[in-house]
C-alpha cells in the first residue's frame, strides 16, 4: 500500500516537473539528409527526390550504414586551435520562468559591477561543422585540480580527469558542482557544453531544440558532433599530461558519453546518470520529448519506425565496441523515470551482462527530473562521487604497481 502511494506521489511530482515549461515547440517532421551529406545523406536525398525510395526507408538505410561502420562516422581530425579563455560564467537558461530569468539578470549584474570572477574555459573549433557558427565553437569550463601532481609514496600519481556532459536543455551552470567535487579528490574536470546548448545555442532558440528534434538528420549530426567534441577534449587533456580519463553523462549526455567510450578506448571510467539502449524509444516514450513524438505521430510514423531511424545514435548499436576495451562503468537509473523509462534502463543492464561489461548499477528511488531535487540529488551525487573516486583510486594503484621499484 505504501509503495503504491509513493509511486503515485512520485509520478505526480515527476509529471509536474516535466510539464512546467511551456516553451516546448512542436515542429513538423524534416528528414534533414543535408546534415549527413558527407556520409551518404546527399545520395539518399537524390534517390528520394527521384522517387526511387521513400524518405523513411532511405533514412533507415543510412542509419544501418553508419552503425555498421561507425568509425567512418565518429572519427575526426584533432582541432588545432585549443585555447583557455577567461570568461564570466553565464546562465543561458532554457526556460522562461520568472525566477530563472531573474537569476540570469543577477549573473549579468554581477559581471558588470565586478562581483563575478572570470573563470577558465577551454575553447576550440569543433571538428564536426554545422550551419551555425556559434554552435561550432566548443566550450568547456575547466576545473584544474592541483591534486593531480601530488606524490604517492614518493612516486608520481597519474594525472586524472573527467569530462562532464549534463542533460538535454541544461543551462550553463548545471553539473558545475561536479567540478569542485571531483577536484576534492585530485581529479580535474572539463564541464563540456553539448552542441546547441548554453553559449553554443543559436540566437533564434529559447531551448536547445536542435540537439533533439523532429529534424532527423540534424539530431543524428548533433550526436556525432558531441562524440567528436568529447574525443577532442581527450586529445587536449592528453596534451596536458593527463593519463587516466573518464566521462560522466546525464540523460542525453549519457548517450553521447556511451558512444564516445565505445569509439575511444582512452576513456577508462564511465558514469551514466540515466541510460537507455534505444534513442528512438526514448523520443517516443519520454515525457520530455512528447512534442517530438507528436510531430512523428502526425507524420504517420510508428515507434518501430522511430527506433530504426535513430539506430546510428543508439547505445544498443555499439554494445560490442563498448565491451571490447576494459573500463569501469556505473549506471544510475530510476524506477519512476518518465523520460528514460525503467524498461529501457534495465535493458542496458541486461545487455551489459550479455556482453560481460564490468559495471555497477545503482537505483535512485525517484524519477528523471526529481533526480535534481532534494534529497535525491545528494544520493545521486554520492553514487557518482564515490564511484569516480574509487575507480580512479584503483587505476592509480594499478599504474603505480606497474612502475619499476
Amino acid at each position: 500500500m505504501l509503495g503504491k502511494l509513493y509511486a503515485k506521489w512520485m509520478f505526480a511530482w515527476e509529471t509536474a516537473l516535466t510539464t512546467r515549461d511551456q516553451n516546448r515547440v512542436e515542429r513538423p517532421l524534416e528528414w534533414g539528409f543535408e546534415y549527413l551529406a558527407e556520409f551518404g545523406g546527399d545520395v539518399a536525398a537524390a534517390r528520394v527526390a527521384a522517387g526511387e525510395i521513400a524518405p523513411l526507408d532511405a533514412m533507415v538505410e543510412l542509419n544501418q550504414k553508419i552503425a555498421e561502420t561507425p568509425h567512418s562516422f565518429f572519427d575526426y581530425t584533432t582541432p588545432t586551435d585549443f585555447r583557455i579563455e577567461m570568461r564570466h560564467p553565464e546562465l543561458h537558461p532554457t526556460n522562461v520562468r520568472p525566477e530563472t530569468l531573474e537569476q540570469e539578470r543577477e549573473y549579468q549584474r554581477q559581471a558588470e559591477v565586478g562581483e563575478l570572477r572570470k573563470e577558465p574555459f577551454l575553447r576550440f573549433t569543433s571538428a564536426a561543422r554545422t550551419p551555425y557558427p556559434e554552435n561550432d565553437v566548443v566550450n568547456a569550463r575547466w576545473y584544474e585540480s592541483a591534486g593531480n601532481r601530488e606524490q604517492v609514496t614518493g612516486i608520481r600519481k597519474p594525472k586524472q580527469a573527467m569530462i562532464v556532459m549534463p542533460q538535454w536543455n541544461a543551462d550553463a551552470i548545471s553539473h558545475n558542482v561536479f567540478g569542485s567535487l571531483f577536484n576534492s579528490f585530485g581529479v580535474s574536470v572539463l564541464r563540456l557544453s553539448k552542441p546547441y546548448h548554453d553559449v553554443r545555442r543559436p540566437a533564434e532558440l529559447e531551448r536547445s531544440d536542435y540537439a533533439v528534434s523532429s529534424n532527423v538528420g540534424r539530431t543524428i549530426a548533433a550526436c556525432r558532433q558531441a562524440v567528436v567534441d568529447i574525443r577532442s577534449c581527450i586529445d587536449w587533456l592528453e596534451a596536458q599530461g593527463y593519463e587516466q580519463i573518464g566521462v560522466l553523462g546525464t540523460s542525453l549526455g549519457s548517450c553521447y558519453a556511451f558512444i564516445a567510450a565505445a569509439m575511444d578506448p582512452r576513456l577508462k571510467v564511465c558514469a551514466f546518470n540515466h541510460a537507455s539502449t534505444w534513442f528512438g524509444d526514448v523520443v517516443w516514450t519520454g515525457q520530455s520529448t512528447r512534442h517530438i513524438h507528436a510531430s512523428f505521430e502526425h507524420a504517420g510514423l510508428t515507434q518501430d519506425d522511430v527506433r530504426k531511424m535513430f539506430v546510428a545514435i543508439s547505445p544498443m548499436a555499439y554494445m560490442e565496441q563498448y565491451a571490447a576495451n576494459p573500463k569501469r562503468t556505473l549506471v544510475v537509473y530510476a524506477p519512476y523515470d518518465l523520460t528514460f523509462i525503467k524498461e529501457l534502463s534495465l535493458d542496458v543492464l541486461k545487455n551489459f551482462d550479455k556482453h560481460r561489461v564490468d559495471y555497477v548499477a545503482k537505483m535512485l528511488p525517484c524519477g528523471h527530473y526529481t533526480t535534481g531535487e532534494t534529497p535525491y540529488k545528494f544520493i545521486d551525487g554520492w553514487y557518482i562521487g564515490s564511484f569516480v573516486w574509487g575507480s580512479f583510486r584503483k587505476l592509480a594503484a594499478e599504474a603505480l604497481s606497474a612502475q619499476p621499484a
